[in-house]
């Protein structure tokens, strides 16, 4: 039986469970302010819910159908998408599989929302929710390749004629991606900030009002490992030689007064190595965002030559290019390969080819077949949204999508 709410239109019972979720959450009235929210009356339009990552849409004749409690999960669950930045983040899974990366993302999310606000009974989920306890405490990325690997083998059994595999959850909303992919890198950062700067006022807010804040909100205000400064030092550390052990001709300003000084840096950067995973986990802006900053470093440190390597399984690409074609390090790339991932191939091929190289950057989700290889020069993993994943041999940093 629904509850006295129903007597309200849709564009009453919306700001009712808006209002109220400001009250029971404090923490996330800011995040609740982002964008905008509009109760959709052509059902053909929005059948249940949408988010474009940034503004929300209701179809009302679903809304119709829904308690106060469902109600406010549908808005909770429309507003953690915003919260994770899911339609920004994970395109490139949707380009992959765009049932799976719905999926994926909402099982991550209803358990968030589940274990905040629903074990009272004050928040459920709405008929056809994606939720699954095996998923508690994976991202998306993990959930969306176990749901690809489940995909394929259902397949495969009913190639072989051995089932029909089981029905799944297919979530009650749904993700405007084509709405998120207009958006241009300045509104995708200017939404980044907005919702940053909402989670900080929610938490002031809650503290203020002295109410417990919400656990997830806390997650994302944990501080983090600053990637870029993780990478700027690794270079620096293994490339530049600043111990002076190699000293260049001395600088002929302090002669004079029987000064010597070494008039540089040690010894010139050789080579370096940037290793790309290309499995299909690691999207094109991850891709561009992660290779803008080698770049940048490079510009600094000034190696003779940056060299690429693409792998799966085995090396599918390599491309070198010199202190002259920094320029193209990002724009040309083309990236090969997208079977499994099996990272030894990598020390393997060098080694084959003769390549030495003064370091190795190696940017992977972390999901490997089998080891993590055996390097003979200094390494740096630069792990994508899985921070589970800790190679027993090199650096590393774990990175969110979000953050590039």
């Amino acid at each position: 039986m629904l509850s006295i709410g129903k007597q309200l239109n849709p564009e009453q019972r919306l700001a009712k469970a808006v209002v109220s979720i400001m009250g029971k959450a404090p923490a996330l009235s800011a995040v609740l302010m982002v964008g905008t929210r509009v109760v959709e009356h052509d059902n053909a339009k929005v059948p249940t819910a949408c988010t474009n990552g940034r503004d929300e849409w209701y179809g009302a004749g679903f809304v119709d159908g829904l308690n106060d409690a469902e109600f406010r999960g549908l808005v909770l669950h429309e507003n953690y998408h915003k919260l994770y930045r899911h339609l920004t983040t994970w395109q490139h899974l949707n380009k992959i599989d765009p049932d799976l990366a719905n999926r994926a993302m909402d099982y991550v999310i209803n358990i968030k929302i589940y274990d905040e606000y629903g074990q009272d009974g004050w928040v459920k989920m709405p008929e056809g929710g994606c939720f699954d306890e095996k998923y508690r405490g994976w991202d998306t990325a993990q959930v969306f390749w176990d749901l690809h690997d489940n995909k394929s083998q259902d397949e495969d059994e009913r190639g072989a004629g051995d089932g029909e595999g089981g029905e799944q959850p297919q979530g009650f909303d749904s993700h405007d991606w084509e709405g998120a992919t207009e958006m241009d890198a300045d509104e995708i950062r200017e939404l980044a900030r907005d919702i940053d700067e909402a989670v900080r006022q929610g938490a002031l807010i809650a503290s203020k009002m002295g109410s417990g804040g919400d656990r997830n909100l806390e997650e994302l205000m944990q501080p983090q490992i600053d990637w870029r400064e993780t990478l700027r030092e690794f270079i620096h550390t293994t490339c530049a030689g600043s111990d002076f052990s190699t000293w260049k001709r001395p600088n002929r300003r302090y002669i004079g007064a029987g000064i010597y000084m070494p008039s540089g840096i040690s010894e010139q950067v050789d080579e370096l190595v940037v290793a790309i995973d290309t499995s299909g986990s690691i999207g094109n802006i991850a891709l561009s965002a992660f290779l803008t900053e080698v770049k940048s470093v490079c510009d600094t440190v000034k190696p003779n030559k940056v060299r690429v390597l693409y792998w799966d399984t085995k090396v599918c690409r390599d491309e070198a290019y010199d202190i002259h074609e920094l320029d193209d390090l990002v724009e040309s790339t083309k990236p090969a390969g997208g079977g499994g991932t099996c990272v030894e191939c990598v020390p393997e091929y060098m080694q084959e080819h003769g390549i030495k190289p003064q370091a190795c950057i190696v940017l992977t989700d972390g999901d490997l077949y089998r080891g993590w290889g055996t390097w003979n020069t200094p390494v740096l993993w630069c792990i994508l949204d899985n921070d589970s994943k800790k190679p027993d041999v090199g650096t590393t940093v774990h990175i969110k999508s979000r953050e590039m």
